[in-house]
């Protein structure tokens, strides 16, 4: 299941899922796999790599079978983006408790600025095979 690497996702999330469109539009070799934390896969992943099932604070970036969460997983995915977005691996010189608490700020206020739907979204037919 994890040959490619996976992102879980607050599927509820209209900003994660504005992330994930904007990844899958990024990734033209079609590298990454997708699956909404609340999904079957999504709650397989969690448990197989010991995270919370319930808590959806931060999307998960799974890859050669390890899983990183919060900064860390935007880190680690930022670099498998195309060459232009590379800049943002200068977020390894900002130490990961700093890090971490800008992204936990943004994620606690996402639903606020954002909004969210009443259950994940459906992927469209040609984007189906990414997801998990």
């Amino acid at each position: 299941m994890e040959q490619h690497p996976v992102v879980l996702f607050d599927g509820v999330c209209n900003f994660c899922n504005g992330i994930i469109n904007f990844l899958i539009q990024q990734d033209k070799e079609k590298t990454f796999r997708f699956a909404p934390l609340q999904s079957a896969a999504g709650q397989a992943l969690l448990a197989t790599h010991n995270l919370p099932l319930t808590d959806y604070g931060s999307f998960v970036f799974i890859e050669n079978n390890t899983a990183y969460t919060n900064s860390t997983a935007v880190l680690h995915l930022g670099r498998l983006l195309p060459w232009y977005w590379q800049w943002l691996q200068l977020g390894w010189l900002i130490p990961e408790k700093e890090r971490d608490a800008l992204y936990q700020f943004i994620a606690g206020k996402r639903y606020e600025w954002f909004g969210k739907t009443e259950s994940c979204a459906v992927p469209t037919p040609d984007m189906r095979s990414r997801f998990l």
